[in-house]
């Protein structure tokens, strides 16, 4: 079975292997998109990212247009709406497909059963915790915000 910093994948900004940076993290896996209601959720994430950053962890975002088409621009668009609106500075990856024929092979590896974790993405901003081994710890539902209390144990047990 792979691990999570060995799937290929280019940045937002088009840079090529984006996840080879996070072998040895501990990662937050979130399927983002700049108009769904749970788009707030940014300035918690970029929270994390700036407070835990020296301790090993990184959020890495991926842009998917599959729910409600709630993030239909281009790669500079949602560049510029993340930075501007939330100050994003953590990783965002190319936009992909998480669900369907078109899923990129990482998120069939997140939701194989394989893994523990099986099942589709049901919305924008679910979430996925990566060990440092590339391993997957835990999945959480979009609606758990970045400070939720559970997450963040499960984050500083992993770190």
């Amino acid at each position: 079975m792979p691990k999570f910093h060995e799937f290929s994948i280019d940045s937002l900004q088009g840079e090529a292997d984006l996840l080879a940076g996070c072998a040895g993290k501990v990662v937050l896996v979130v399927n983002v998109a700049s108009e769904c209601g749970l788009t707030p959720q940014y300035a918690g994430l970029e929270q994390l990212y700036k407070e835990h950053a020296a301790d090993g962890l990184t959020v890495v975002g991926f842009p998917c247009n599959q729910f409600g088409a709630q993030e239909p621009g281009d790669a500079e668009q949602i560049q510029s709406f993340c930075s501007t609106n939330y100050g994003v500075t953590f990783p965002l990856s190319a936009k992909i497909e998480v669900n369907g024929d078109g899923r990129h092979p990482l998120y069939a590896w997140l939701t194989d059963a394989g893994n523990g974790f099986a099942g589709d993405i049901e919305w924008n901003f679910e979430k996925f915790l990566i060990g440092r081994d590339g391993k997957i710890i835990a999945r959480y539902p979009p609606a758990t915000e970045p400070g939720d209390a559970g997450l963040l144990q499960d984050i500083a047990d992993a770190l």
